[in-house]
This record gives C-alpha cells, sequence and structure tokens, in this order.
C-alpha cells in the first residue's frame, strides 16, 4: 500500500518545495518510488 507524506505550512518562503525536493530525492536514492 502506498504511503502519502506532505510538507505543509500556513506561511510562505519556509522552504516547502526545497524540503519536498530533498526528501523525494532521499526516498529515490533508497530505491523507493517516489512522485512529486
Amino acid at each position: 500500500m502506498a504511503k502519502i507524506v506532505v510538507v505543509t505550512s500556513g506561511k510562505g518562503g519556509v522552504g516547502k518545495t526545497t524540503s519536498s525536493a530533498a526528501i523525494g530525492t532521499g526516498f529515490a536514492l533508497r530505491g523507493l518510488k517516489t512522485v512529486i
């Protein structure tokens, strides 16, 4: 079964995009399927 990881914040400019890309890259490097 798939798992969903959500990166959220009520404020803009806090690094959500950068964090999401880094987390997704880490998962992919460990062999997990990722969609960003």
